[in-house]
């Protein structure tokens, strides 16, 4: 593991591969680790790319550089993490991988600044870029009620048992999220040594409390935030996967996303795999990178 300043985090991350390789970078989700891309950056780096695989704030290594810093989990101080490790590892432009959380800074990324992405691979439905002045549109009571653990993050009761429970709580969100996969106790608990991070609650909470405009975001990355809220168009080549057994969010057979996407574009529904895709499906995953490595090429 290395580590590296970046903006206003320690940013700790996984580098494999050879380091004239074309550099791509994969990014985890909650409540996950780096070792979601674990079979994803032994094939890639076997085929010569430089991967990089950083804690995102608020997990496993990565800390911040100053205790003043707001403790912020919004999708803009997520975007905005992801450039400033680009700029500090003097990367002018990567490939971008990402699911849940990490999927979003990608999008941020590809979106606000193209120039600096070669590729995007997003899991879920796509375009993960909040919509937070629409936070209050009702949804299908189904989809609602997937969401159950945000509405439960907004209150004094679910930030105690993420503190309290953490291990048991996030446990029980990957066997919904992925009905279909065995993991077992020790794969889960290589990844959850990475909740222990002393900013990880306050980020989690904060995340989904801000999303729904309950409480305010960072002043730091407002004008981010403000650039998001008009929902910009991404436009460089993106595959997006979709796993057929999501628990979360589960393939819609109208791709409702497709129309904020301007370059080529490819959506794959990957049979046998839930939420945590790359771990659960690392081939797919590694397939869909390299396959935009060759489009560019």
């Amino acid at each position: 593991m290395k580590t590296v300043a970046a903006g206003s985090l320690e940013i700790a991350y996984i580098e494999t591969g050879p380091a004239d390789g074309p550099a791509t970078v994969l990014l985890h989700g909650f409540p996950y680790d780096v070792h979601a891309y674990d079979a994803v950056t032994e094939m890639l780096a076997a085929a010569g790319h430089r991967c990089i695989v950083p804690f995102l704030r608020g997990f496993g290594a990565t800390r911040f550089l100053s205790a003043e810093t707001p403790r912020s989990g919004e999708q803009a101080a997520l975007g905005a993490d992801l450039l400033a490790l680009l700029d500090a590892l003097s990367i002018e432009k990567a490939c971008l991988g990402g699911y849940d959380w990490g999927g979003r800074a990608a999008c941020i990324v590809s979106a606000l600044w193209p120039e600096r992405v070669q590729g995007l691979v997003s899991c879920g439905q796509g375009y993960n870029i909040q919509d937070i002045a629409q936070a209050g549109t009702p949804a299908s009571p189904e989809e609602e009620a997937r969401y159950w653990y945000q509405y439960y993050f907004h209150s004094e009761r679910g930030r105690r048992a993420l503190q309290e429970n953490r291990r048991e709580l996030c446990t029980f969100i990957w066997k919904l999220w992925s009905p279909t996969w065995g993991f077992d106790a020790a794969t889960f608990d290589r990844s959850a040594a990475a909740f222990d991070n002393p900013d990880f609650v306050e980020i989690v909470i904060h995340s989904y409390r801000h999303r729904f405009g309950g409480i305010p975001g960072d002043p730091a990355f407002a004008g981010i935030e403000a650039r998001l809220a008009r929902q910009p168009d991404i436009s460089v080549p993106t595959i997006v996967l979709l796993g057929a057994d999501d628990g979360v969010d589960p393939p819609s057979p109208i791709d409702h996303h497709r129309r904020h996407f301007t370059a080529s574009y490819d959506r794959r529904i990957v049979p046998g795999a839930g939420h945590n895709l790359p771990q659960e499906t690392p081939d797919a995953f590694a397939e869909a990178v390299l396959d935009l490595t060759r489009y560019a090429g």
